[in-house]
Parts: C-alpha cells; sequence; structure tokens
C-alpha cells in the first residue's frame, strides 16, 4: 500500500493492515464473489497497493489458474504478503511499483483490484486512469473507496458522554481534508467515483457496497484490529477533541480495565465498504 504521498509511513502499519485485512474479510470474499461473476476465468489478476497481501491471497484462492500478482511500493509488506502466501498454499507473484507513477512496467491483467488506495494520490482521476491503462480488452476494474465509517461501541459505552464515534468519525473527517489538501500535486474532485471511472474510459459501471458486520462476543484478532484503530485515532484526532472524550479514549484502550477494550463483552465490528467497478471495452 505504500505509494508517493506524504501520508503515512505504510511498512509500519503492517500489523494493524493485517488484522484489519482479517477483519474485513466478509466484504472482500463478497466482492470477490461479485468478480466471479464479471470475470469468471481471468488469466492475470494484479492488486495495486497490496500491502501485506491478505487480498492477494484471497484473490488467488478464488482464481487459483489465474497468474496473480501483487503490487506495493513497500517491498517489506510484499515479503509478508509472500510468506502470507506460503503459509495459505496460494500462489502469488510480487512486483515493487510505487502508486501511481511506477504502473507502467506492469502489463495489462484481465482484473484489477485496488482498496482504498486511490484516495492517498493527490490527483485521485489521474490515479484512475492509470489504473484503467492496466486492463487488457474486456478487463474489469474494481476500486473500494467510501462507505460508512466502523462502529465498534454502543452509543453509551457507560462512561464519558454518549456517542463518541459521530465526534471521532467529525475528528478524522477533517484531519482526512486536511491530509488530502496536503498532498503533492492535489487536485480537488467530486468524488463520484462512478462518473469518475467512466471518465477513465470504462463502461459497464455500477457501485456496490458490502457489509461487515461481526457481532459480539468477538474473536481476539478483531479486538485487537479494533484496538489499534482507536489507538489509531487517538493519536491523530487528540488535538480535535474535547478533553472527557480524549479521557474516554483512553480509558476504551486502558489494559487494566474491565471496561475498556481488551474486556468489553458487549465489542463489535459494523462497517460497510464501497466497491466500483468498471470494464475497459473490447477493441
Amino acid at each position: 500500500m505504500a505509494h508517493e504521498t506524504n501520508d503515512f509511513d505504510w511498512t509500519a502499519l503492517a500489523g494493524m493492515l493485517e488484522l484489519e485485512g482479517e477483519a474485513h474479510s466478509p466484504y472482500v470474499q463478497q466482492a470477490f464473489e461479485e468478480l466471479e461473476r464479471l470475470v469468471p476465468a481471468p488469466g492475470r489478476i494484479l492488486d495495486v497497493g497490496s500491502g501485506p497481501g491478505v487480498a492477494a491471497c484471497r484473490l488467488a484462492s478464488v482464481f487459483p489458474r489465474a497468474e496473480v500478482v501483487a503490487v506495493d511500493g513497500s517491498p517489506e509488506l510484499l515479503a509478508l504478503a509472500e510468506k502470507r502466501a506460503a503459509r495459505l498454499g496460494v500462489r502469488l507473484g510480487t512486483r515493487a511499483a510505487e502508486f501511481p507513477a511506477g504502473l507502467a512496467g506492469l502489463g495489462t491483467a484481465d482484473l484489477v483490484w485496488s482498496g482504498q488506495v486511490v484516495h492517498h494520490v493527490g490527483d485521485q482521476q489521474g490515479a484512475l486512469d492509470r489504473l484503467a491503462g492496466l486492463l487488457a480488452p474486456g478487463g474489469v476494474l474494481a476500486v473500494v473507496e467510501g462507505g460508512l465509517p466502523a462502529r465498534c461501541l454502543p452509543r453509551d459505552p457507560g462512561f464519558g458522554r454518549p456517542d463518541l464515534h459521530s465526534r471521532l468519525d467529525a475528528a478524522m473527517a477533517d484531519r482526512f481534508a486536511r491530509m488530502r489538501e496536503e498532498l503533492p500535486g492535489s487536485v480537488a474532485v467530486t468524488e463520484n467515483w462512478s462518473e469518475m471511472l467512466r471518465a477513465a474510459g470504462l463502461t459497464e459501471v455500477r457501485s456496490r457496497t458490502f457489509l461487515v458486520d461481526r457481532p459480539a462476543p468477538l474473536d481476539e484478532g478483531t479486538r485487537q484490529f479494533l484496538r489499534q484503530m482507536l489507538e489509531r485515532q487517538r493519536r491523530m484526532a487528540a488535538e480535535a477533541l474535547d478533553a472527557e472524550d480524549v479521557a474516554t479514549l483512553d480509558r476504551l484502550l486502558d489494559p487494566a480495565d474491565p471496561a475498556g477494550i481488551d474486556h468489553r463483552p458487549d465489542l463489535f465490528l459494523l462497517v460497510a465498504k464501497t466497491v466500483h467497478f468498471g470494464r475497459r471495452p473490447r477493441d
């Protein structure tokens, strides 16, 4: 998932990215079922911005006859993808390439998947144009962008002001807007992803939203993902929150507190992810 931004050290987030991939696997599975209908027998698949390879390995499992290539700018994350593929017994290639400038040498594919990467690039339309340019005639591009923010706590967690999630959403949205403005070559665009895919020359464009619904009690991996998610939100949004909300987060993240993330029996994960599909016309 490393690419040309001044945003995050993706290699340092490797552990969280792996946990996130596992926690979000229900929506990925549903999206890949859609891809099986759209591209029944792809010969070559690219996962652009693959990170540690969670989705790429699932693609290799769903399409075992295809050449599946995980593409990322971080050699460390690609090494994790290779280890995951070996552990799962799936066939996966890797290519180091910065997004989006390094895509030109990848060759074409019948299916290109890119999960939550485009919004980290200043020129989002330009990035979509490059992704669409990787498609063979008749090939399909699937881009994950948008949806609904995650929920994991009841509206009133039993301390602090109720509805913490809504205030975290607002703080993170403000930070995201600042991040977008500060990206090199940032271009303001109406984020109508379907129209942006059409502008990239694709047809049969449509969007579908898939749900991740993991009710309580949670498995330990999802619980650990939520801990890391809230820790990251605490770091990124603390300056925009009032003292009471920061104190609530600190209590939630206290491993010794029985009402904290590590021990709550009512912790859940509910999030929606939107996938935008488009096909390159046949020549």
